[in-house]
């Protein structure tokens, strides 16, 4: 068998753990298989990026990504193989076979195709549904860096000067004090010490949430030109009170107008002005005229509403909805759902809403720490494999990194999801019950300091993680007392 030379780039929403397992196990298969495989990962620490040399040797290639590839264009002409980020970490061997089908089915560089030759591996178009999954991971990608920074330096800010300090800084009345609000941000050391230094500049990288969510939403579907509109978008999204449903809905439709945009066959002459000139004018144009005339109003009264449903949210309905979204934080940890979970978490953070982001992170730590302690308590369920995933575990789990727990899903997805679900609600619904709060988006238990009633939090975490580790032991130890065989009677 000819050895080939295969490139791939896996990139996840968060870039941080399905990124980089995506792409040792692509490289693990690639090797069994006896290839030679490079991989560039489009991480949160930017792109560990492949040669123009590498890839114009490449005989095929592998997109593992669940948020849009940047500079796809770079594999133009090279056989492709397409699929999400979770395919590239449990069935790498099997992308890895298309891929070698693809480079031996695919035309001889230079060679002329004729009525008869075999063309390359036909790959599948993605649906609109993946498609507008890929579109909203990728803005989510983007956002978190600045929900992650400015959350806590918010959360920081609180915790040293107090919560005052918001009123000290942008003026306001608090316990009866009003504040006037510092107007000579050179000055703000002195008049508000580093509290409102640290406050203002993560007010500052909150304020850009929105529009950062619908400029990358619209870059995702129409690449660099659907920049400008996306973030005007998303800016008067803020502007009018529509927050995150408005910026949702203005990155799609300034993608969508880019791309309608594009399709227009303009002039010889024009053709270099349109993507520099004509195509941001209109669509920047479009996007507003959309947002302050027609459409901005009506998300707003429902953001709005949905705001006031989540401030009056007490007693069952509040813990319904702790446990349903630490559900979909257990359901595919770290995935699609568990990011709508967590992003519903931050914009009830940014709505001042604390409870609800306490019990998304809270559930988040679950599944990793539960399934680390199940392989500390029942040791002959695991494997070796396992047992070290589980001492790696317990350091994610810890940090709010939900994907701790993906290679036990990747190997036992029935029987762990299961677990992991049942445990993520528990934390979710006692979160709530006991009325924790957090200011930070993220940090997991490092930011103890910055938690309301942080004792009720840290038995909700513990009482989820008991339930995931009870849960995933009962159904192993169930399905193996099942599949045991039953001995042969003896003749007397």
């Amino acid at each position: 068998m000819k050895k080939l030379k295969l490139v791939a780039v896996t990139s996840c929403p968060t870039g941080i753990a399905h990124t980089y397992m995506a792409a040792e196990s692509l490289e693990q298969a690639a090797e069994a298989a006896g290839h030679e495989m490079r991989v560039e990962t489009q991480g949160a620490a930017g792109a560990e990026r492949l040669s123009d040399a590498e890839i114009a040797e490449a005989d095929a290639v592998i997109f593992a990504a669940d948020v849009e590839v940047r500079e796809k264009e770079r594999f133009a002409g090279k056989p492709t193989i397409r699929g999400g980020v979770k395919r590239g970490i449990n069935d790498a061997s099997g992308m890895v076979a298309e891929a070698v089908a693809a480079a031996e089915n695919a035309p001889a560089a230079g060679a002329a195709p004729t009525a008869v030759s075999a063309p390359a591996t036909p790959q599948k178009a993605p649906g609109f549904g993946t498609q507008l999954r890929q579109w909203l991971m990728t803005g989510v990608s983007y956002m978190i860096p600045f929900v992650a920074a400015g959350g806590i330096l918010i959360a920081l800010a609180f915790m040293i000067g107090g919560a005052q300090i918001a009123a000290i800084v942008d003026g306001g009345v608090y316990e009866g004090v009003e504040y006037a609000g510092i107007t000579d941000l050179s000055a703000i050391l002195a008049e508000a010490g580093i509290a409102g230094v640290m406050f203002k500049i993560g007010a500052t990288a909150f304020s850009m949430l929105v529009a950062v969510l619908a400029g990358y939403i619209a870059y995702a579907m129409a690449d660099r030109v659907g920049l400008a509109a996306g973030i005007v978008g998303g800016l008067l999204a803020v502007a009018i009170g529509a927050g995150f449903l408005g910026g949702l809905v203005a990155g799609l439709l300034a993608g969508a107008i880019v791309m309608w945009l594009k399709k227009i066959k303009a002039p010889r002459g024009l053709d270099s002005l349109m993507p520099i000139l004509v195509i941001p004018l209109l669509s920047v144009f479009a996007i507003g005229f959309l947002m302050l005339v027609v459409i901005g109003g009506p998300i707003a009264a429902v953001q709005n509403g949905l705001t006031d449903w989540l401030q009056g949210l007490t007693g069952a309905n509040a813990l319904a909805l702790g446990a349903l979204l630490g559900a979909m934080m257990g359901f595919d940890l770290g995935g699609p759902v568990n990011k709508v979970a967590y992003l519903f978490g931050t914009g009830a953070l940014v709505s001042d809403n604390l409870t609800v982001m306490a019990a998304v992170m809270a559930a988040g730590m679950v599944p990793p720490l539960g399934l680390a302690l199940a392989t500390v308590v029942r040791k002959k369920l695991f494997s070796d494999a396992e047992r070290q995933a589980g001492k790696a575990a317990w350091v994610l789990g810890a940090s709010f990194i939900t994907e701790g727990a993906i290679p036990f899903a990747a190997a036992d997805p029935f029987r762990v999801i299961a677990s992991t679900i049942a445990g993520g609600a528990t934390a979710g619904a006692l979160s709530m019950a006991f009325g924790s709060t957090l200011r930070a988006p993220h940090g997991g238990i490092w930011v103890i300091g910055l938690i309301g009633n942080p004792l009720g939090y840290l038995i909700a975490i513990i009482a989820g993680s008991l339930v995931t580790c009870a849960v995933v032991i009962g159904l192993k130890q169930l399905t193996r007392t099942a599949a045991a065989p039953q001995p042969t009677p003896v003749a007397a």
